[in-house]
């Protein structure tokens, strides 16, 4: 069956963006000046899904007003002029259909994509997670939806990242897939550990915040019990889809942010604008001034 569907929980706290996130959920923090949240489903519908259903937590409206229409903005808009600008606020609207459940207890990931199964019902379908960032030249959605239809499994996307890092994420066992697959980089999941120690990890593979799931992950989900820090782990349902039906994984090495790091969420935003058109040169030419030993720091130009 061919994956029309996309998840995208975001009902996270966003801690480490304190205070900007005080009052506005984190994945409406702008990259330049387009929300984190569009830059996901825009990534979404680039690949084919036009149905996307965020997952919310309380006081997370503003994630609903931005994929509204805005009748009074779009009316001052026309009535200033302004065509450029209520051309880009009229296309958010239209970019997909988007819908909003709200995650009622925050019991985790894996809860957050239990919560879409009266949604999605007996379909595949896409997560993405809200505050991953994949650069748009990077077809990884693409790569993995192509994945699930020759194999019909579950596909986890999974980056190469240092001995160290491999603690903050969970980390795959891989096994060569004996037969033909097209998609370069796709293992079979033998297990998933969550954060293990450096020392143990079973490879240097990270589960990235992509997935494309067969609907069985539900089942899964519900034959879970509370995991690490007393919440419903997704990586523990993935390891029963890997005992079961299977599961695959695909490797990739670039295009990633992970901008709920403020860290990850400034080389975002660095490295997309030097991309714009209407603002690489510029600020390309300003930043090699400010990095240069001779320039002076925070200087305009």
């Amino acid at each position: 069956m061919q994956v029309r569907k996309a998840v995208i929980p975001a009902a996270g706290l966003g801690t480490r963006f304190l205070p900007a996130t005080k009052a506005q959920p984190k994945v409406m923090l702008p990259v330049i000046d387009v929300p984190a949240i569009q830059l996901v489903v825009e990534e979404a519908v680039r690949a084919g899904l036009d149905d996307v259903l965020i997952v919310v937590g309380r006081n997370q409206s503003s994630i609903d007003d931005h994929f509204d229409r805005s009748p009074e903005l779009e009316a001052f808009l026309e009535e200033k002029g302004k065509l450029e600008e209520l051309a880009t606020v009229r296309a958010i609207s239209e970019l997909a259909q988007v819908h909003t459940v709200r995650q009622r207890e925050a019991l985790g990931l894996g809860h957050a994509v239990a919560v879409a199964e009266a949604h999605v019902g007996d379909e595949p379908f896409a997560v993405l997670l809200g505050d991953d960032l994949i650069h748009p030249r990077e077809p990884l959605l693409a790569r993995m939806l192509a994945a699930h239809a020759e194999r019909g499994r579950s596909v986890v996307a999974a980056m190469e990242v240092g001995r160290r890092e491999i603690a903050m994420y969970g980390c795959i066992e891989p096994e060569p897939i004996d037969e033909g697959a097209s998609e370069e980089g796709l293992v079979r999941i033998v297990s998933v550990v969550e954060k293990p120690d450096p020392d143990e990890a079973p490879s240097n593979l990270a589960v990235i915040g992509r997935y494309v799931f067969t609907p069985a992950i539900f089942d899964a989900l519900r034959r879970t019990g509370p995991g690490r820090g007393g919440e419903i782990q997704l990586t523990d349902a993935i390891n029963l889809l890997a005992g079961g039906e299977g599961a695959d994984a695909l490797a990739f090495s670039e295009g990633r942010f992970d901008v709920g790091n403020p860290l990850d969420y400034l080389k975002a935003t660095v490295a997309l604008a030097c991309e714009r058109d209407d603002l690489g040169a510029s600020f390309r030419g300003w930043l090699e001034g400010f990095v240069s030993p001779d320039g002076p720091a925070g200087s305009p130009g």
